[in-house]
């Protein structure tokens, strides 16, 4: 039966139903969640107290004068990973003919059902609800998937992720820790005195960031906007305004390709302190990792892909041109010039501009070759400053005269989890900054900083010393929930258009 003909036939059943009572009321009667039936099961049933329940059909089964039903109210239990499930028990002589064959003629699989009766074990030992009373409460038109894994197209899942969520208990156990994750994380830094604060989407220079934005324009002002690339420029702002701790949660929107890593909007953490620098913020940042594993997961390994991860000892520490020596074989890659960045970056098949500084030559060998080769939860330091445009210089006599950022990523697991850096708070090298990123912008490098008139006025009134760090939520909770593709941890995806 096609599902045109499935439709006519439910809209003849929900017209049979409409002719007693409406099939969506507004309102239903209720007296627990499954939940709270399973948990206080013995209880509910020695009293033999008739009660109201309410929930989805998942499946039916007739037996002469009898029908068994399996229903779900959305109830969850994250002990053992699996929605609640009740059944239904209806019987002709003691609900009535009339309102028994109803029900058969009337009720499918994803219909919404009220039940009123009392609670009893079956002699298989199965919870159910003997039905006294019943009602359509919600009239479902289309047939819910009988095999939804077996879906040949997996973009479906993504496309209809109700229904993902339906009928897969992982998928609605994956997004309820992913929930648990974010809360704890919040937790933490409420913990350590930041201030939670939300800050622009709507921008009118995409800066905080190397990448391109997504344009839009207000028509009430007759202005262009951007959609945020991060929330950093304003976040600075309100370091500058006298808040020495902040974070902020949200979303934030890229106009690059999509891949297992990235999806145009994507969820990320900032957060700043002042009078604190990178070494700290490395250690705050080790701290809230292990904060999180031992609250959620309770362990400190775990796999990731065909990999075991452990949290049991500091986290390593590596500067970035010598992961670039070790693992995409570079000579002295400190001393190189950007010839030589150049041929190395051809020969891994690495497309170079005329834009491209160096640096972000440099950046590019690492994230095609030497970020997937890092696997224990890792600091890479000293990035370049050319790739570094809001980041303090590191000074030292072990730097020498190299044009370094006083910066750190995290990766783990192959994946970059965290890039935090001292904050440049001197407005004169800021504006040089600014420049040198509007000459690679002109050069064509549509990645590039736009030069932020504002902030840099923002800064002349004193910026304090200060650290920043961004950690991607939805590549956070791919690493912790052994997930290989960032659409498998956002609800609703950026997808192509069917």
């Amino acid at each position: 039966m096609s599902l045109e003909e499935i439709k006519k036939v439910r809209i003849k059943k929900l017209e049979k139903v409409e002719e007693k009572e409406s099939a969506y009321p507004a309102s239903v009667f209720r007296d627990f969640s499954l939940a709270e039936v399973v948990e206080n099961f013995s209880k509910l049933s020695k009293s033999r107290k008739k009660i109201s329940l309410v929930g989805r059909i998942f499946s039916i089964r007739s037996h002469g004068g009898m029908i068994f039903c399996d229903f779900k109210d959305g109830s969850f239990s994250e002990k053992n990973g699996q929605t609640v499930s009740l059944q239904a028990y209806l019987k002709k002589d003691v609900s009535g003919e009339d309102a028994f064959s109803l029900f058969e003629d009337t009720v499918d699989v994803g219909d919404f059902v009220e039940f009123e009766g009392s609670l009893f074990k079956t002699k298989r030992g199965e919870r159910s609800i003997k039905v006294l009373l019943w009602r359509i409460v919600s009239k479902g038109l289309r047939p819910l998937p009988e095999k939804w894994h077996g879906l040949s197209d997996i973009e479906e899942r993504f496309r209809k992720r109700y229904l993902d969520l339906l009928m897969s208990d992982e998928v609605r156990l994956r997004f309820s820790l992913r929930s648990k994750i974010i809360a704890e994380i919040r937790s933490f830094l409420n913990k350590q005195g930041f201030l939670e604060v939300e800050t622009p989407m709507l921008q009118p220079l995409a800066g905080g960031a190397l990448a391109e934005p997504f344009k839009t324009h207000h028509n009430a002002l007759d202005l262009d906007l951007f959609l945020r690339i991060a929330p950093e420029l304003y976040l600075k702002r309100l370091l500058i305004g006298g808040f020495e701790k902040v974070y902020e949660l949200g979303r934030n929107f890229r106009n690059e390709g999509i891949d297992a890593t990235h999806n145009p909007e994507f969820t990320m953490l900032e957060f700043y302190q002042a009078y604190k620098d990178a070494n700290f913020a490395r250690s705050l940042v080790e701290d809230l990792f292990n904060v999180i594993v031992k609250k959620i997961f309770s362990k400190k390994f775990f796999k990731y892909g065909e990999h075991q991860i452990s949290f049991s000892k500091k986290f390593g520490v590596m500067s970035f041109f010598d992961v670039l020596e070790r693992h995409a074989l570079l000579n002295n890659p400190r001393e190189a010039t950007r010839d030589d960045f150049k041929l190395k970056a051809q020969q891994f098949g690495i497309d170079v501009s005329e834009a491209d500084s160096k640096g972000k030559i440099a950046d590019n060998i690492f994230k095609k070759i030497c970020r997937s080769k890092i696997i224990q939860p890792t600091f890479i330091t000293d990035h370049p400053l050319s790739i570094s445009p809001l980041a303090k210089r590191k000074v030292g006599p072990s730097v020498g005269e190299a044009d370094l950022a006083d910066r750190f990523q995290l990766i783990a697991g192959g994946l970059e989890l965290a890039n935090g850096f001292s904050e440049l708070n001197d407005p004169r090298e800021q504006e040089e900054r600014f420049e040198k990123q509007q000459e690679l912008r002109k050069a064509g490098d549509k990645e590039a900083s736009e030069f932020d008139e504002s902030f840099i006025e923002a800064m002349e009134y004193g910026m304090p010393p200060a650290v920043g760090v961004g950690i991607g939520i939805d590549r956070l909770v791919m690493f912790l929930l052994d997930v290989p593709n960032i659409r498998e941890v956002v609800l609703f995806p950026t997808l192509r258009n069917k």
